[in-house]
């Protein structure tokens, strides 16, 4: 691969492969030294940083993008990728699988399962520009050799569409593998029945409390090899999908050191990963989460291209087949421990009618997409998650408060600097209070003499 001298950037894609559905062949273990993987991590990242085509605001792409993009990918290289419509959605809208490569092995990625989790959906696109413009040389030539690479971008188009999780049915997809009542569903399943693929990467994004164990960092990427039945047997195949995951961690370390964690393993007996496994795809789940930027975006796009082309090598080397479980295994376990923002040791005016008192001042936030004049934006909801000693918790974003108030924003136009006096918040409740559950709307005070100096005003 060249080497690009510009900043570090990166993003996720996967790849698909053949037309037809041979059989699956075992994958055999390379004898001989350890083998070394073709693509350093910051190679991969600098590459992407000027070669992606993925969008900016993935959260932002409809079903009609992701059309257009596949159409423009199969034209500008027709000898190496192939395209075809598999199903249609509840509300009629396409699925589509991508497929490239001629190897034996056969991978399946699929993105968007969940309408409102968009990060691997734009990788994907950047995987499969990686081969458009690299498959000549020798790393990219000998993945495009031994594998053929699957892609479903946007399994649910319609929740897509409403930036939401379940179908238009209302049902949550990952959860009809059995019943299989959702058309995205059954085409997922036939999918799988027809092509065999050994491997299956089960790509999602995760929520924005996730944290890295207890660590205090944000589990940007959480990684699982996905269990086939209740006793979570370690299976050939799942000894497979443990050692890409520990391939992927030592990929992703030097991008997001300490960032990396894993899912429970726990058996789902509803949920498509697990059945998929059960069914002889051993799958491995990716669940892209938080990272503390204010365009995080880029970041997260990043470690997904990373990850799958790290993957893919380790597939079409035979070095998956060499790497040390340890590596997975020892990963933190998935923690509902962060906030958005954590406010410290502030002395908040509630807005009650009650005392000041201290205490730690935890927000929650969630990224969603809303519609003005017929246009999708993105939109941050956030609301305070909790109230009280939170001094074990960690953050986005932490602001050491001690000696310093907050109280209700009485007035929208506050800014910092501003000096003010306090209305009365102890005669009456506010229109705006500080508690649990309500929305994010409160200054951070140091007292002047009998006036206070606005130090930041936090809404959202």
């Amino acid at each position: 691969m060249r080497i690009l001298r510009v900043s570090v950037l990166v993003v996720c894609t996967v790849a698909a492969a053949t037309a037809c559905a041979p059989k699956r062949p075992p994958a055999v273990a390379p004898a001989g030294p350890l083998i070394q993987a073709s693509f350093a991590p910051v190679e991969l990242a600098v590459a992407w940083n000027t070669e992606r085509v993925s969008w900016e605001r993935p959260s932002l792409v409809r079903h009609a993008d992701v059309e257009a993009r596949l159409r423009a990918v199969r034209a500008a290289a027709p000898d190496l990728f192939q395209v075809e419509e598999i199903s249609r959605s509840v509300e009629g809208r396409s699925i589509s699988h991508l497929w490239f490569g001629r190897g034996p092995l056969h991978v399946l990625l699929w993105s968007q399962m969940h309408g409102d989790e968009p990060t691997a959906t734009a990788a994907l696109f950047d995987v499969a520009e990686q081969f458009r413009r690299h498959r000549v040389e020798p790393a990219h030539a000998r993945i495009l050799e031994a594998l053929t690479i699957h892609i479903v971008p946007m399994l649910n188009p319609d929740g897509a569409e409403r930036f939401q999780r379940r179908n238009a049915q209302g049902i949550d997809i990952n959860r009809d593998a059995l019943r299989l009542q959702t058309p995205e569903g059954r085409a997922l399943k036939a999918l799988r029945d027809r092509l065999n693929p050994a491997v299956g990467f089960n790509l999602h994004n995760q929520g924005w409390r996730t944290s890295a164990g207890k660590t205090g960092q944000p589990a940007a990427i959480s990684l699982l090899s996905v269990a086939g039945d209740e006793a979570r047997t370690e299976t050939p195949g799942r000894l497979l999908t443990k050692q890409i995951c520990a391939l992927i961690r030592e990929a992703l370390e030097p991008l997001a050191p300490g960032r990396i964690a894993r899912y429970d393993d726990e058996f789902e007996v509803r949920a498509f990963g697990d059945n998929l496994t059960k069914w002889g795809t051993s799958v491995i789940l990716i669940e892209t989460g938080p990272w503390p930027a204010a365009e995080p975006d880029p970041y997260l796009i990043r470690l997904n291209f990373v990850a799958m082309m790290s993957a893919l090598d380790g597939l079409a080397t035979g070095r998956a087949r060499q790497a040390d479980t340890r590596a997975y295994e020892t990963l933190p376990i998935n923690e509902t421990a962060l906030f958005y923002l954590l406010v410290r040791n502030a002395t908040v005016i509630a807005g009650t009618g009650v005392a000041p008192f201290t205490a730690d001042i935890g927000v929650a936030a969630n990224r969603g997409v809303r519609v003005v004049d017929g246009r999708r934006e993105p939109r941050l909801s956030a609301r305070i998650e909790d109230l009280g000693d939170l001094h074990n918790m960690s953050a986005l974003e932490s602001i050491d408060a001690t000696g310093m108030f907050v109280a209700p924003l009485w007035d929208p136009a506050l800014k910092a600097g501003d000096l003010v006096a306090l209305p009365d918040f102890w005669a009456r409740r506010a229109p705006r209070v500080i508690a649990v559950g309500e929305p994010v709307e409160f200054v951070i005070l140091r007292r002047d003499g009998d006036r206070y100096v606005v130090e930041r005003v936090i809404r959202y």
